[in-house]
């Protein structure tokens, strides 16, 4: 007996937990509280029938109790609302004051004593498929963060309506974000590797696919670099036929073997520059009248750019050649004319002052001329010619546009010669007036350069001899109506003196046009036209000289080429013994490099 008892005390306690549990199970059943899965919305996804039959539902009930009917196709189209199956599992209509009978309405409290307050409950977290549409909505908004600044007002319009929304409006936007993201199609793994590559990291084209930039002139100088310069000479042969080889009154046809070198040498500073040319020409008789001469002239200009638009020219020559047959002061019955002589330079400034335009220049020239060797074998001194020339310059403009500039010159000299006294008894030293009107154009590779008219007047000293004056015209331009030709004018007016007794001079006005077409890139023609005209001083003489030249050069590479030139010559005076023709023919090889 005394065995058995404390199982029956146990076996009682059992029998009394089991009672309470029980109990406290049914009055928890007793409780109206509506189900859970209705208090967390656990219900599912809602589609958009059920939430338009909630709008219509809440809108009839509406209409209802201010005693309207609705209507009948209202009735018809409206969906059966959702009800639970089993009783009291959400509250009667009556049950709350401020309810809407919504299906998004949150759960009311209720009087019962026991019943537990609770917070309300968070909405479930959304689904694997909603959570990875809002990830990839969030990582494309950080990758176009520049695109998002332009659009800020319509991305806070949008966040303002989407945090005023209730729950269901919360829904939307996640059924949006599905539309956005959750069906877009997963890339591949290899889907980096089929990605545009940076255009600099492309695999470069062979060079015998690309197209190479035509050059604007195949076949001109490429030039030698010497220190800072670009030289380019040129090298050309021939052989000319003449019917006059000293072009004369007295002249013989000949046969004349011709060698000229040309050279420029252009300066490749940053800021300023400086050129470089000159040439050289000899000739030699091969058959014929004996001819045995040459000439040439070298000149360098230098350009420098000062401050406040203030320019330096500086610019320095040397040039020897014999006394044309055909010149007043040729010397008759001589084997060889005497070597003329000339070095000059210049020194000018050029400022700008708004649109006004000055320019002041100083220059020097120095004539010197070598002895004549007679027939006979003896000599005649050329002392007394010796002179210097000193004159300055002074030029005004205005710009009325960049293409337009006039302007005025005037110029102001003395010559003066080695003996101030010659052979003949004369003096010969002068002083030079002379001004001018001119115009200035610059319309670029179209048309360039510029022209004057004027008055010069060289004034000896000597009173028994008479001044030198007459009209000037000077002129410098480059015309090119179409591209490959080039239409050149050119005018010189230059007083001449003499040392012949009792004369005083003369002056020269020598004109040249030229034109120049590129038929072929390797293929160029070249003409000329020249017109002198010398006015005797102190007498009706004159001389006429008309001149006509056509030439072709014919490059067989960048290097070589095949030139000819016919020209003809022919002088006309009223005094005796100067009227002369000259017609010849020349065929040579040229070099460039």
């Amino acid at each position: 007996m005394s065995g058995g008892q404390p199982e029956t005390k146990i076996g009682r306690k059992g029998l009394a937990v089991a009672a309470l549990l029980l109990t406290a199970s049914a009055l928890a059943l007793l409780r109206p509280a509506p189900a859970f899965s209705q208090e967390t919305e656990l219900r599912g996804e809602v589609s958009e029938s059920a939430i338009l039959a909630d709008q219509q539902r809440k809108a009839r009930r509406a209409r209802g109790s201010q005693g309207q009917t609705p209507p009948a196709a209202v009735q018809d189209t409206a969906s059966t609302t959702y009800q639970p199956s089993s009783p009291g599992a959400v509250p009667d209509d009556d049950q709350t004051a401020g309810a809407t009978d919504s299906i998004f309405d949150q759960p009311q409290a209720t009087d019962d004593p026991l019943a537990v307050t609770k917070a309300p409950v968070k909405p479930r977290r959304p689904s694997t498929a909603k959570q990875r549409a809002q990830d990839a909505k969030a990582g494309a908004k950080t990758a176009d963060e520049k695109k998002a600044k332009k659009k800020t007002g319509e991305a806070t319009d949008s966040t303002t309506t989407a945090a005023t929304v209730g729950t269901g409006n919360r829904t939307d936007a996640t059924a949006t974000g599905d539309e956005d993201g959750s069906n877009r199609r997963t890339v591949t793994i290899d889907s980096v590797d089929k990605q545009k590559l940076d255009p600099g990291q492309e695999r470069t084209a062979s060079i015998e696919g690309l197209k190479v930039k035509p050059e604007e002139d195949p076949f001109a100088a490429p030039g030698i670099k010497v220190g800072t310069f670009l030289f380019r000479p040129t090298l050309e042969q021939g052989f000319t036929a003449t019917s006059n080889a000293d072009s004369s009154s007295t002249g013989k046809s000949a046969v004349l073997s011709e060698t000229a070198l040309r050279f420029t040498a252009t300066s490749d500073w940053r800021e300023n520059s400086a050129l470089i040319t000159g040439y050289g020409q000899f000739r030699n008789t091969v058959s014929g009248q004996k001819i045995n001469d040459a000439q040439g002239r070298i000149e360098g200009q230098l350009n420098v750019d000062l401050d406040n638009e203030l320019r330096a020219i500086a610019k320095l020559g040397y040039e020897a050649a014999p006394e044309s047959a055909s010149s007043p002061d040729a010397i008759a019955g001589v084997t060889q004319q005497p070597l003329r002589q000339t070095v000059d330079g210049s020194v000018g400034l050029e400022k700008s002052v708004g649109k006004m335009r000055y320019a002041l220049t100083g220059a020097v020239s120095h004539d010197f001329y070598g002895d004549a060797e007679l027939s006979d074998g003896t000599t005649v001194s050329q002392k007394d010619r010796d002179s210097t020339l000193y004159t300055a310059t002074l030029r005004t403009g205005y710009e009325i546009s960049p293409a337009l500039t006039p302007f005025t010159e005037v110029e102001a000299g003395r010559r003066l010669y080695d003996l101030r006294v010659d052979t003949d008894g004369f003096q010969r030293s002068s002083t030079r007036l002379g001004a001018r009107a001119a115009l200035e154009l610059d319309m670029g590779e179209k048309l360039s350069g510029e022209f004057s008219v004027g008055w010069l007047r060289e004034a000896i000293d000597d009173n028994r001899l008479p001044a030198v004056a007459g009209p000037s015209i000077d002129a410098d331009l480059k015309w090119s109506p179409e591209r490959g030709t080039t239409i050149g004018l050119t005018g010189k007016t230059r007083v001449e003196t003499t040392t012949t007794a009792n004369e005083s001079g003369d002056i020269l006005y020598s004109g040249r046009l030229t034109g120049e077409r590129q038929i072929r890139a390797n293929l160029t023609a070249n003409s000329a036209l020249g017109l002198d005209w010398r006015d005797y001083t102190g007498s009706d003489g004159h001389d006429l000289i008309l001149s006509a030249e056509a030439g072709l050069t014919w490059w067989l590479n960048r290097y070589a080429g095949v030139t000819t030139r016919v020209r003809t010559e022919k002088l006309t005076s009223n005094l005796p013994g100067r009227d002369y023709t000259t017609n010849s023919v020349y065929l040579g090889l040229k070099v460039q490099r």
